[in-house]
């Protein structure tokens, strides 16, 4: 109930969430070898950000070139919805350890948030796929309480300003998945609108998580 499987981008962008859905995917079997774009490009640092230009300038072979048109559709589609996507070729995000007991990274439990009505859209092409949460298998982190008791601690400030301290630190954004959770694996190939923390949405945000790269890199489009 929480997802809407839909056959085209028009229905991805334009099916509203509501109260029980905040997930929407657009599945698809994709043409293309999207390996051999992975294989092509010269990496850089942990994570390699691709242009349009740096698409056009690999020399590929025909199966390689139906994967690159992929891509560029699918950023040309984004771009005219108004969104910003970026291609990213990922070996590994950072990981944060600040705080042991509560990393903020990406491969935790965690929603979106932005300061104006939007959503993030995901597709994986190449690698391990993202996963969601069900709300009803995930608890913020900040309401358990040996949790929010180190929190507490860590804060050390007036009592009125620990819940705007766990917010501006992103806290409030991290969920544990309860014990009978069973995550969904986000599939390789489709492309999926994910809601967000924001005023006036009306739905709760999508908690989701990035995989670790167990198989090298990962070819990732997002905004």
């Amino acid at each position: 109930m929480q997802i809407q499987y839909v056959a085209s981008f028009d229905a991805l962008v334009s099916t509203p969430f509501d109260e029980a859905m905040n997930a929407a995917c657009w599945s698809r079997q994709l043409r293309g070898d999207f390996g051999e774009i992975v294989g092509k490009v010269e990496q850089s640092g942990n994570i390699t950000v691709l242009e349009e230009a740096d698409l056009l300038a690999l020399d590929l072979r025909e199966q390689g070139c139906l994967a690159r048109e992929v891509l560029l559709g699918d950023m040309q589609l984004l771009t005219d919805h108004g969104a910003a996507p970026v291609l990213n070729l990922i070996r590994y995000y950072d990981r944060d350890d600040a705080v042991p007991f509560f990393p903020t990274d990406v491969y935790s439990w965690h929603a979106d948030r932005a300061p104006i009505p939007t959503a993030t859209f995901l597709c994986t092409y190449y690698g391990a796929a993202s996963e969601i949460l069900p709300n009803a298998q995930a608890e913020q982190k900040i309401l358990v309480p040996e949790i929010r008791a180190e929190l507490w601690q860590l804060y050390g400030g007036e009592e009125e300003g620990f819940e705007d301290w766990l917010s501006e630190h992103f806290y409030d954004l991290h969920y544990h998945a309860r014990p009978d959770a069973q995550p969904v694996n986000l599939g390789i190939g489709n492309l999926w609108r994910l809601a967000v923390d924001c005023a006036g949405s009306g739905v709760l945000p999508c908690v989701h998580r990035a995989p670790v790269e167990v198989y090298g890199v990962r070819l990732l489009l997002i905004c």
